[in-house]
Formats: C-alpha cells, sequence, structure tokens
C-alpha cells in the first residue's frame, strides 16, 4: 500500500514495547502470513482491540433520560419470549410417541 506525504507526515508519534524472543517471533510470523509489516498488524491488531473495548456491551453512555428509561425497558425484559403452547404440545405428544 502506498502512502501518501500527507499519511507518513501524521505518523509523528512512536511507541517502543518490549517483548520476549518468542513473542517477537509469533508476532513477525503472523505479519508474515498477513503480507504486512510487522508494524502495520500490531497497529491494526492493536486499533482493533481498543475499538472493541470501546465498544464494550458492558459499558453504555446514555445522554437522556429517553435513552436511560429505553436502556432500562431493554433489561428488564424477559430474556426469552414464552413458549408457544401449540408447540410445547406437539413436543410433548411426539415425547410419548
Amino acid at each position: 500500500m502506498i502512502q501518501s506525504a500527507r499519511e507518513r507526515a501524521a505518523k509523528a508519534e512512536r511507541l517502543e514495547v518490549r517483548l520476549t524472543p518468542a513473542t517477537k517471533s509469533l508476532l513477525s510470523h503472523a505479519a508474515q502470513l498477513k503480507h504486512t509489516t510487522l508494524t502495520d498488524f500490531l497497529i491494526s491488531s492493536a486499533v482493533r482491540a481498543a475499538e472493541d473495548a470501546l465498544v464494550s456491551p458492558r459499558v453504555f453512555e446514555v445522554d437522556s433520560e429517553e435513552g436511560w428509561n429505553t436502556l432500562m425497558g431493554l433489561l428488564d425484559a424477559p430474556s426469552a419470549p414464552a413458549p408457544d403452547a401449540r408447540l410445547v404440545s406437539l413436543l410433548r405428544s411426539a415425547r410419548k410417541g
């Protein structure tokens, strides 16, 4: 992938990490399999992990009372719909037969 001068200039920050030779070997091998550089592999993996952490379903941000009430309604809702009586009857009769 060819980067423009603007993209190269935007990458002014450095991040250094220390890792074991085995970890570096593992990461390098994975980068090779993805046909990318180790740096690009690490950045894309870290960005994906960060995005996943930020959209974690364990954290909800609500900015209004209406949003809060909607969220509480969803959390208080039954976790599964009531079973269909006809289906229950059919399954019971099949088990007997």
